[in-house]
């Protein structure tokens, strides 16, 4: 008892950085902690929050029918409503999710404010409240402590979560947690200070602005298209992580969990689809083991770093990859 197997003393060894330096091994809060059991009795009462109702409904209504507005845009203002879809995407896989929620690397002022003008412009909540129900998710994996614990159906995991007062044990968890690093950095108060008025600015206005004024788009198009349709979409892309990649893949690296490896997922999210390798290796900054494929995030975080704007990402070795793979794994893992 108390000793390690071959395997797990390698898998103690992933806390490294791209460069093989060690990392400290602090208690992380976005590790999972098998000690939380669910209250015994029945369960709360689902509350709904009738406003998140109608407002969501009323977003993805109108999203749809701005699809059918798609073929009177101009190239211009679809190729900026494909911009705006990744500058909102990285603010959360790049900036929430890998910076914020994981710390799998270090980012500069400038890029920190990148990150959080373009997460200003995803309107996800801010950046706070993200990681930290990031990492009670972590922490809690599809308990009543799991903000959108998949257990509860694929609606659940999606979007319902948003739609229902919060789980007591998920409020209760989130208040335990650790969570000075946020308190004290400047980007991530300031935008949370300014937070409203940040989504208005970038999230609506600025796309919808652009191509009215650059270059003459209808401004009923400017703002349906840009605006509301692609903030439409990288939500759904977000919430597919939370519900499918929960749901529908393999699991090489731990067949014990219920995050999976989906493709499908992957690309539309920009790299957070390999779900099975991030719930059993939270601190990658590449969120995967293959690098840049399927994986726009992974790319940006690599350029960021050769420009010299991040350092220290963090990646799992080779060999303890190997190891969580062959211990726990479902036998479907291939490299390369």
């Amino acid at each position: 008892a108390g000793i390690m197997t071959e395997t797990e003393a390698l898998e103690k060894k992933q806390h490294r950085s791209k460069n093989g330096d060690v990392l400290p091994e602090a208690a992380r809060e976005d590790e999972f902690d098998p000690t939380y059991r669910e209250k015994d009795g029945p369960k709360p009462a689902r509350i709904i929050v009738w406003r998140n109702v109608i407002l969501m409904s009323l977003l993805h209504l109108s999203a749809v029918y701005a699809i059918f507005l798609i073929p009177s845009a101009s190239a211009l203002t679809l190729l900026w409503s494909v911009l705006c879809f990744f500058i909102s995407a990285l603010g959360i896989t790049a900036g929430a999710h890998r910076l914020w929620s994981h710390r799998t690397y270090k980012a500069s002022l400038p890029l920190r404010i990148f990150l959080g003008v373009a997460n200003s412009m995803a309107f996800q909540n801010d950046i706070f409240e993200w990681a930290r129900d990031h990492r009670v998710h972590h922490k809690y994996s599809e308990t009543d402590a799991d903000p959108h614990n998949a257990v509860r159906g694929f609606f659940f995991a999606h979007i319902g979560w948003l739609l229902v007062r919060k789980h007591p044990d998920v409020i209760e968890k989130g208040r335990k947690l650790n969570l000075g690093d946020l308190l004290a950095d400047g980007v991530v108060q300031f935008q949370r200070k300014y937070y409203k008025l940040s989504v208005l600015l970038m999230c609506f206005f600025i796309p919808t602005f652009v191509p009215w004024y650059l270059w003459g788009e209808s401004l009923w198009v400017a703002y349906l298209v840009p605006a509301v349709l692609r903030y439409t979409l990288v939500l759904n892309a977000t919430w597919l992580v939370n519900s499918a990649a929960h749901m529908w893949g393999n699991r090489p690296y731990d067949n014990t969990i219920n995050p999976r490896e989906n493709k499908y997922v992957a690309f539309g999210a920009i790299g957070e689809g390999f779900h099975n390798y991030h719930h059993s290796f939270p601190y990658d900054y590449a969120s995967s083991e293959f690098g840049c494929r399927l994986n726009l995030t992974t790319c940006f975080i690599d350029l960021m770093c050769y420009l010299g704007l991040a350092t220290d990402r963090k990646k799992v070795s080779r060999e303890a990859i190997l190891a969580r793979a062959q211990r726990t794994g479902d036998g479907s893992h291939r490299s390369g």
